[in-house]
């Protein structure tokens, strides 16, 4: 099927569940995003920063970039700009990088914080407890120009359905009590970023409201030269 009939097959399966559609086009050329969009796909994922400023710089500037990969802090400002969401925070040295870079373009950035909810080793994402730990701390009350919307988890690539189950459960859990304890009067922490294109299916069962979806819509990933 084509990228716009892919497109409209999700977004009707996601009728109805509240759950958004991110289009994830790391490595995906302009033409393909241009497919997309014109298939009414508005917000798209990547995961270098570097693709996505040269991509938001050739594409309509009503497309919402959400940063979904791993994020060096010495490559905050490229993205400060103009960035919609950044789903990978892991540390409250980064979300101070974000804060200070949000400040000197007179904005305040969305972000997720990163839970490492994997059994398989992986660099990136906090656990339970730092998650908490950074919730408290007086360096995370001090930012005023970032706002925390939510949790993103990645679940282990596995054959086990019931692995990727409880995995995504345990995020959605963790996620209403950080709402419950932090958030109580927040009404925008409201996101629960899990599911990609092998296990989206679980995740919107188990309560995702942001599927991560690109060789779903894409096809199979290219690899640039």
């Amino acid at each position: 099927m084509s990228i716009a009939a892919n497109i409209s097959a999700i977004k009707d399966e996601l009728k109805n569940t509240g759950v958004q559609l991110i289009a994830v086009s790391k490595t995906k050329p302009v033409e393909s995003i241009t497919e997309a969009y014109e298939a009414g796909q508005r917000i798209f994922g990547e995961n270098m920063v570097q693709e996505l400023v040269e991509k938001a710089e050739k594409l309509p500037k009503d497309i919402e970039w959400h940063l979904i990969g791993h994020l060096q802090t010495n490559k905050v400002k490229y993205i400060a700009p103009f960035i919609s969401m950044i789903h990978s925070v892991d540390s409250i040295k980064l979300l101070q990088e974000i804060n200070k870079q949000a400040l000197k373009n007179n904005r305040v950035i969305d972000c997720l914080l990163q839970i490492y909810i994997a059994d398989e080793d992986t660099k990136y994402g906090m656990d339970f407890a730092e998650t908490i730990e950074l919730l408290r701390s007086d360096e995370f009350k001090a930012l005023k120009n970032i706002r925390i919307r939510g949790v993103m988890g990645i679940a282990t690539l596995t054959e086990n359905p019931r692995m990727i189950r409880d995995e995504f459960h345990e995020l959605k859990t963790f996620h209403s009590g950080l709402k419950e304890t932090f958030f109580r009067k927040d009404p925008g922490f409201d996101q629960v970023s899990m599911g990609m294109s092998g296990d989206y299916k679980i995740a919107v069962e188990q309560g995702s409201t942001m599927v991560r979806l690109g060789s779903t819509l894409f096809g199979n990933r290219t690899k640039k030269n």
